[in-house]
């Protein structure tokens, strides 16, 4: 049975202190944009979804697809009528990175209303570290800043390289400003296996695929899928905890959601647990997804290695621009 944290002003000044909450300094930009009321954000980033759906025909075809994929069951009508609900959810999250770049750390706690399982942050708490795994669900960028504003434990996410490069600094700028550290994606493994040695909680975002043969087959939402394995095979070598975690948003801010520890299987065959521990994981995202399905970045084009027919006219695209490419490269050589 999980329990559930209000989190209240009176919480937060328990905790911290009146130099600890007020993080770095506030422009008079910034702090206009940190007092951006909630509800201003949620209309506006709405406004924002609507008019990015009915302009993105590209993305509104995938997010279609992919609904219909992963809900056969569902009638057209719902489908599109939680399309447009994705697409407004993109818009908010869109609008609170950019306020929450902005604001304070007391700012950024007081919007996580609730924390549901608080007990089970006691797990963060362990000398081989923690996987804490988690999804582009709800509003990603806050459960990490709440992990490392309000929980207190060294937190290093890995996130793949952002392009511009002006972009990425941005980012990393407000991914960091509490303490926060971050892994590139690529070749992570060693600096993931370090910081787990020395007890810090690692977020990972493992709803993303990767290429076949880079991974692991296993199935999501009944279908398969490849999965990347790093997580399962360094929990496996590192006797890390992993705990699932997300961040969905409700009408009076958000709720922190804290999942037990995920009962990871040993058996000694290595191939064989890493498979049925990614396994584990999916379903654990799965299952956050199918609560909040509207919240989900139904945007990826997830089951692309297998079911390729989802996205022929991007993959067809893709491939035209590959072959240009390809004869301008040719006819350099010559």
């Amino acid at each position: 049975m999980t329990e559930d944290l209000i989190v209240t002003e009176d919480l937060i000044a328990e905790f911290f202190t009146d130099s600890e909450m007020s993080g770095d300094s506030m422009t008079p930009f910034r702090l206009f944009v940190a007092k951006i009321p909630q509800k201003k954000i949620v209309r506006l980033g709405r406004i924002l979804g609507i008019v990015l759906y009915y302009l993105d025909a590209r993305h509104r075809r995938i997010v279609r697809r992919n609904l219909k994929f992963a809900f056969p069951e569902w009638d057209w009508s719902r489908v599109l009528q939680i399309t447009k609900k994705v697409y407004k959810n993109f818009g908010v999250t869109a609008l609170e990175i950019l306020q929450i770049s902005c604001s304070s750390r007391r700012d950024i706690l007081t919007k996580a209303r609730v924390v549901q399982g608080i007990e089970n942050t006691e797990y963060l708490d362990n000398k081989n570290g923690v996987f804490l795994i988690t999804a582009h669900l709800g509003n990603w960028e806050v459960a990490s800043l709440f992990v490392s504003g309000f929980i207190q434990h060294p937190f290093v996410a890995v996130a793949r390289k952002i392009r511009p490069k002006w972009f990425e600094q941005w980012v990393i700028d407000f991914r960091t400003r509490f303490g926060g550290e971050i892994i590139n994606k690529k070749g992570a493994l060693p600096d993931m296996q370090k910081a787990l040695r020395q007890g810090k909680v690692l977020g990972v975002l493992i709803d993303q695929g990767t290429k076949a043969g880079e991974g692991v087959k296993v199935k999501f939402f009944g279908r398969d899928v490849q999965a990347h394995a790093a997580v399962a095979l360094l929990a496996l070598r590192c006797k890390s905890p992993v705990i699932p975690g997300f961040c969905v948003r409700e009408d009076n801010g958000f709720r922190i959601i804290m999942e037990p520890p995920i009962n990871l299987q040993r058996t000694g065959d290595l191939k064989a647990d890493i498979r049925a521990n990614t396994q584990l994981m999916m379903d654990a995202i799965e299952k956050a997804i199918r609560s909040y399905p509207d919240q989900w970045f139904w945007f990826h084009k997830r089951w692309k290695v297998y079911y390729p027919h989802l996205y022929r006219e991007d993959l067809e695209k893709k491939r035209r621009k590959q072959e240009r490419e390809q004869k301008k490269a040719l006819a350099k050589k010559n």
